[in-house]
């Protein structure tokens, strides 16, 4: 939710409830990395990876939280960011796939471009180059005729932009 919305009206909230809520917000993201990066590989007695419920939770709403990310709302885009990296990783091959797609497709500006490669960096520090399967999500969404036109040129124009 925008600030506007979560803020009540009256007052301002004194520093240190703004600081503990971010010391709050960056524990949560360090524990969810830990899970999430402490998962490897499992030997074959050991069966699946534990899942993590939130992270399953948020599997379905990544083109949601791209959308929310891309809105640079002052300290909650670099948590929205975090946590966007941390879901792909998760739920990659395909999640880091469609993290990008949806960056790529819906930034409008150089500022939220820039969050794209910023994403692809973390990504290709863990995963192998997840941006062929971003381009070929992309060509399967043109294909299905899921992009309306400007969101299309949008996205050609990112692309070009990045490359």
């Amino acid at each position: 939710m925008p600030a506007s919305v979560i803020t009540a009206p009256g007052p301002p909230l004194h520093d240190g409830v703004r600081e503990g809520c971010d010391r709050l917000v960056q524990l949560l993201l360090l524990n969810l990395q830990k899970l999430v990066h402490g998962r490897g590989a499992p030997a074959l007695a050991e069966g699946p990876p534990r899942p993590v419920p939130f992270l399953e939770a948020l599997r379905p709403h990544v083109r949601e939280l791209c959308v929310e990310t891309l809105r640079l709302e002052r300290k909650r885009f670099l948590w929205q960011h975090q946590l966007l990296g941390l879901l792909a990783v998760y739920s990659a091959p395909h999640g880091a796939a469609e993290a990008l797609f949806f960056l790529l497709a819906l930034a409008k500006s150089p500022e939220e471009l820039a969050l794209a490669p910023q994403l692809h960096a973390v990504l290709c520090a863990v995963l192998p180059d997840p941006l062929p399967a971003a381009v070929a999500a992309a060509v399967a969404q043109i294909h299905a005729g899921r992009l309306p036109e400007p969101q299309l040129a949008q996205l050609l124009r990112n692309l070009a932009l990045v490359l």
